[in-house]
């Protein structure tokens, strides 16, 4: 995969950050016409906080004390410098910025609640001018220190096609570098409607690639039981997957990446094993009607096509990397929100990655991202070499001949079920 020296530190690009304003200090970047919606916006805050306490997604003790231990730290959820100070700290030398900052009280919400919370419900006035107003800002964030970071603009995709893909345009030529699309279209056309075929076309024409990140969920339908809103969070971004891979887009669109965020990737083994078990059999012992939209087996457009953003990976996620595609894992440290590795991130790679082979490990933590996401990595180079982490760090063995010899069965044979012997009914060998 690389001949990068075993001691050189690793080059690391965190494919899930986060920054926002303080919600208010939005309003220079919005349009002035919508300043009336703004305020009466800003007016419901505290009922929102009220109600996210009431249902237990906002613990006050935990956020009061995270404020008091975190405040310097946190000012570079907007505050550039302060930023690259946590970066450096952390060993990242690179980021995908997401948006919303902070994840306990909302303070920096985007306008109109089109951070994380994008849905495609929202009012489309309302909805494209909170995004266009944190695209501007975002902007001129990460303007500041283009090298360093990928900022994803966000896009309410389920507006008129034309200002969806008007919005694509003016974000790229602003400097922006992903975007970022809603997990749920609720009402609105789903996402295999040809009415996205622009929006697809757009995104693959100017190189940004589109994600999902966790967040949305239809809270209406769980009343107060918080367990059952975590156990769905994270399915609402992958379902967007096979919507665009059934349905044809990743083979009419073959320039589109489309990604994952902040979902983990311990569903996507079983879940892609399913869709080619299913593309197969299909063709195979004809028992289904033929995918016709598809010329390859689901895994074939995982790897050419798809990501996964996997925040604070997982040991188990980690076991199944060779089922998923080493490529196709871009770790991430969700800074800062409590729940990524900040301000622990050297300490908790160490725990996660002491026994994977260093190659591996270059990729999943930084070069992977760093092809998906357009970074340079020769810029990148000397500031990893000062900051960045080595492989002795994160207790890594020297002897990678010996590593990399132990792994090499598991990887030829990580997707088994391409190999032979997982078909006999289907007749598919």
């Amino acid at each position: 995969m690389t001949d990068t020296p075993y001691e050189d530190p690793y080059l690391i690009v965190s494919s899930d950050c986060h920054a926002g304003l303080p919600t208010e200090r939005y309003r220079p970047y919005l349009d002035s016409r919508f300043h009336p919606q703004f305020d009466e916006f800003l007016g419901q805050r505290d009922a929102r906080r009220a109600e996210a306490t009431r249902l237990g997604v906002r613990n006050e003790a935990f956020a009061e004390k995270w404020f008091h231990d975190h405040e310097e730290g946190l000012r570079g959820g907007w505050d550039a410098a302060q930023r690259l100070k946590e970066l450096d700290g952390d060993g990242v030398a690179a980021e995908v910025v997401f948006p919303d900052a902070d994840a306990v009280d909302s303070q920096t919400a985007a306008p109109f609640g089109v951070g994380l919370g994008l849905s495609g419900d929202q009012d489309p006035e309302l909805g494209m001018a909170g995004a266009r107003a944190h695209n501007r800002w975002l902007a001129e964030f990460v303007s500041q220190n283009p090298e360093r970071h990928c900022g994803v603009a966000l896009l309410p995709i389920t507006a008129e096609p034309a200002e969806v893909v008007a919005e694509i345009h003016r974000a790229k030529e602003s400097g922006l570098g992903a975007l970022m699309i809603p997990s749920m279209w609720v009402d609105r056309a789903p996402y295999h409607d040809r009415r996205y075929d622009p929006v697809w076309a757009a995104a693959a024409e100017t190189a940004m690639p589109v994600v999902t990140h966790s967040g949305a969920a239809p809270r209406h339908e769980y009343g107060d039981h918080l367990g059952i809103y975590v156990s769905e969070v994270t399915w609402w971004p992958a379902r967007p997957l096979w919507f665009l891979l059934w349905s044809g887009v990743f083979e009419r669109h073959p320039g589109l990446r489309f990604g994952i965020a902040e979902s983990g990737c311990w569903w996507l083994p079983n879940q892609l094993w399913f869709m080619d078990r299913l593309y197969l059999g299909a063709h195979g012992g004809k028992k289904l009607s033929p995918f016709a939209e598809l010329k390859r087996p689901p895994s074939e457009y995982l790897d050419r096509q798809v990501f996964i953003c996997a925040t604070n990976t997982k040991r188990r996620e980690l076991a199944q990397r060779y089922e998923i595609g080493v490529d196709n894992i871009l770790w991430g440290s969700d800074f800062p929100h409590p729940e990524g590795t900040w301000p622990d991130t050297r300490n908790w790679l160490r725990r996660t990655f002491h026994d994977i082979p260093v190659t591996e490990t270059r990729r999943m933590l930084g070069l992977a991202a760093a092809e998906v996401f357009g970074f340079d990595t020769a810029k990148l180079a000397p500031l990893a070499r000062r900051i960045g982490p080595t492989p002795a760090d994160l207790g890594q063995s020297p002897d990678q001949a010996a590593v990399e010899a132990s792994w090499a069965r598991s990887r030829e044979t990580g997707r088994h079920w391409l190999t032979g012997g997982d078909f006999p009914v289907l007749g598919v060998s």
